[in-house]
């Protein structure tokens, strides 16, 4: 039974919160904090498999608490519990930066914490953040991968300096902001391709983390917005809660959004951008599945791979917060390349042409 901290200045919240961990047989809440002080000196003296994480509290805030986690190199699987507001959506997002592994949309109000999909959505993301061993000090080593490439299917490897794609297309979850942060700044100014990103997120909160993106980047980011005519060299991001697809038409690639049930039970939805752009002109496209729960983005790129030229890179395990979604693409055999996220960066530019 993995042992909890809840941390939250409201004993509403604090209730509430409780009463959905202890109500599943996977969680035990073995203590409460009202504010970042109390949970400070509760962290340095136990250990727990995730703290869920208020931000707003007196005497210590989340943020602060984040900050003095780092400064004292205590360890800790924190999932943030954050408002939907301008201001929340940026003070989550550096939360995220801190060392935040992913972090759940607060209710305003207790009724919404009994609603079925808000526990369902709390608890799946709880059990990721706390089997995560990304941050553990004394986690293992990641170590030379060789991907497996099935026999019933020739893959030619592509060799360095084959500058050849001419789409991007990546799929995160859980730990994928901060990924994120390690991949898209270290890019090329001048790439010869549009990138798409499907994180999962939901509303509220993607533009803020486009923006923090396109202030940190050489490339323009955006939270991709209906009509979108795709550019070289442009980042777009999925906007939470809508399935973003890519259209061709009259010779031009735009976005386009559905309001489409969940898929994977999520949305925005990878497999839904993958699938998509089978259907378009791009010829070769380079698929990157990083950290993240459970298998979104599989079966999209499967679908892909029998009709387009992709090239699959998978995040290595040891270097993802959560080693779901690339440990459900390696599965399949159609990955060439295995690659820690400190690569991912480089392989992207060494694939794409830059002028």
């Amino acid at each position: 039974m993995k042992k909890i901290m809840v941390v939250d200045d409201s004993a509403l919240m604090r209730r509430a919160l409780c009463d959905i961990i202890n109500a599943d047989e996977r969680f035990e809440v073995t203590a409460i904090a009202r504010n970042g002080l109390e949970a400070l000196e509760l962290l340095k003296t136990d250990k727990f498999d995730a703290v869920v994480l208020d931000v707003n509290m007196p005497k210590m805030t989340g943020i602060e608490l984040l900050k003095e986690l780092q400064k004292n190199k205590i360890d800790a699987n924190v999932l943030m519990a954050s408002t939907d507001t301008s201001d929340g959506a940026a003070i989550t997002i550096e939360a995220l930066e801190l060392g935040a592994l992913d972090f759940i949309h607060k209710p305003g109000s207790f009724l919404v914490t009994q609603n079925v999909d808000f526990k369902r959505n709390f608890l799946d993301t709880l059990i990721a953040v706390s089997e995560s061993t990304l941050y553990l000090s004394k986690r293992v080593k990641p170590s030379p991968v060789k991907p497996v490439i099935p026999e019933k299917k020739v893959i030619v490897p592509l060799q360095k300096g084959n500058r050849i794609y001419d789409i991007v297309a990546i799929a995160s979850s859980t730990g994928g902001p901060r990924a994120l942060q390690q991949v898209i700044p270290f890019l090329h100014e001048g790439m010869q391709a549009p990138l798409l990103i499907v994180q999962h997120m939901p509303p509220g909160f993607t533009k803020s983390f486009a923006d923090r993106l396109d202030t940190l980047s050489k490339l323009k980011v955006s939270e991709a917005v209906e009509g979108d005519i795709l550019e070289n060299g442009h980042v777009y991001l999925a906007m939470g809660g809508k399935h973003m697809k890519v259209l061709f038409a009259n010779g031009k690639h735009t976005i386009h959004y559905s309001d489409e049930p969940n898929r994977e039970g999520v949305k925005p939805s990878a497999n839904y951008m993958y699938e998509s752009l089978a259907d378009s002109n791009f010829k070769n496209i380079l698929c990157i599945v990083l950290t993240g729960m459970g298998a979104d983005g599989t079966k999209g790129i499967e679908n892909l791979h029998a009709v387009k030229n992709t090239y699959i890179i998978a995040q290595e395990e040891h270097t993802c917060a959560v080693y779901g979604m690339p440990k459900s693409i390696v599965a399949t055999g159609l990955v060439q390349k295995i690659v820690p996220l400190d690569g991912i960066a480089q392989e992207i530019n060494m694939n794409v042409e830059v002028r």
